[in-house]
């Protein structure tokens, strides 16, 4: 069987909110197939892999990707044909090389993060092994486990056009036994909120996450109304459903520290917002706070750690970046306990696959997360399978680039009889810690 290279060609499609980005073919000599396309997020750390856009104000203002298509049919394309497609360590490294930039900024990580992606469904093929299998081998995971999911309710921040300061407020299926009766009762929690907040004469628009945005002027009536539609829904606050949060907090920072609550109309200090979450905690089943505090406040995050780490899941997206360094670096601070995945924050499978291994080593959990621009491809499914980080977080239970994954995590479910992570996947942060 031959499983070299013969071709790589890219194409420049629409995400899940209408902007351009790259989807990329690999065809290996043995006619196997991969293709994969890349998400691209709104609240965004500084130190991500670099997202190459055209810059045109002329097509899709400015956000086109054809120089990063470009990339992968020229020179990408020509390092890599022939290039043995079983070994996705070395191939990921070349790319890394050929780029030659620290973020992936010459070439363009989207331009990357396709071929590898690609390739990688190319091998799985090419073995006659499912997704989640091929990346299994590639992780050194013997035990691949379906993830809680934590599931977009609420949308504010800068996925609902600042609707609500506070970004996100997510429900988390405590006491489910499967992906199939997770996705099942957050699907009712969902249908829930939406009816009580019609009754209410509040909008029940879609955001980026096909959450709902209802606009409040503070996080304490978005827990109120997800307590409620909790129990409308039949379910028991703290016992079926638990609330995970995605604060965002770098994307409210005013001057000197503070973060901007602009819905309440006043500036907090981080003492002020570690206060706020801590009251959160305490009022309302909270299991999971992401991004609470900003992406350099070290210090901060320290205090915040403290305070709720042995309490709740404290994660870091913006903070850690998918990035190895920076997950080190909380380690040895002792900053966070859970790390947010997103392996366009990276660059490549093979980091994302390095970070997944440290945070696992050092007791910190897992979330495999999806980004505000998404598309159909369902490859984060079988990377949180395959990899058994416990956790995904996709978006809400609509719209066609949130359900291709859950979908496929269904039929993962079906095909493997993988056990479901249930809560012991929130017990990590608990747990020995370097």
């Amino acid at each position: 069987m031959n499983t070299s290279i013969r071709t790589i060609r890219a194409r420049q499609i629409l995400d899940s909110r209408g902007r351009p980005t790259v989807e990329v073919d690999v065809e290996l000599e043995d006619g196997s197939l991969g293709r994969a396309s890349v998400p691209s997020g709104a609240s965004t750390g500084a130190s991500e892999a670099h997202e190459l856009r055209d810059g045109d104000p002329a097509a899709y203002a400015g956000l086109g990707v054809k120089k990063a298509v470009a990339n992968v049919n020229g020179e990408l394309a020509r390092a890599l044909i022939g290039f043995d497609a079983m070994d996705q360590a070395e191939a990921d490294r070349r790319l890394r090389e050929i780029d030659g930039t620290p973020n992936l900024s010459r070439i363009g990580a989207n331009a990357i993060l396709g071929v590898s992606l690609a390739l990688c469904r190319a091998s799985a093929a090419s073995s006659r092994q499912a997704l989640h299998e091929r990346i299994a081998v590639l992780a050194g995971c013997r035990r691949p486990v379906m993830p809680m999911p934590m599931v977009n309710i609420l949308s504010g921040g800068l996925h609902a056009g600042r609707g609500m300061d506070v970004q996100d407020f997510l429900a988390v299926p405590v006491a489910a036994k499967s992906i199939e009766e997770a996705i099942a009762q957050v699907a009712k929690v969902r249908s829930a909120a939406g009816e009580l907040m019609a009754e209410r004469g509040l909008p029940t628009l879609l955001a980026d996450e096909g959450g709902l945005s209802p606009g409040f002027r503070t996080g304490r009536d978005a827990l109120l109304l997800m307590v409620e539609a909790f129990s409308r829904a039949g379910f028991r606050p703290g016992v079926d459903m638990s609330i995970a949060i995605d604060v965002a907090a770098s994307s409210l920072k005013a001057h000197g520290g503070r973060y901007a609550l602009s819905r309440e109309g006043r500036v907090a200090t981080a003492h002020e917002m570690v206060s706020m979450l801590g009251e959160w905690v305490a009022e309302f089943p909270v299991c999971s706070i992401e991004d609470g505090l900003d992406e350099e406040a070290w210090g901060d995050w320290e205090l915040l750690t403290s305070k709720l780490g042995s309490r709740v899941q404290l994660v870091g997206d913006d903070l850690f970046t998918t990035n190895f360094e920076r997950l080190q670096r909380g380690v040895e601070s002792k900053v966070a306990n859970g790390i947010l995945v997103k392996v366009n924050q990276n660059g490549t499978l093979t980091g994302t696959l390095q970070v997944i291994a440290r945070a696992r080593e050092a007791g910190y959990a897992a979330v495999i997360s999806a980004r505000s621009g998404e598309t159909e491809d369902s490859f984060i499914a079988d990377l949180s399978v395959g990899t058994g980080a416990g956790h995904i977080k996709i978006g809400s239970v609509r719209c066609s680039d949130r359900l291709a994954k859950y979908n496929q995590l269904l039929r993962i479910e079906e095909s493997t009889h993988a056990p479901f992570a249930e809560m012991s996947a929130y017990q990590a942060w608990n747990g020995d810690r370097e």
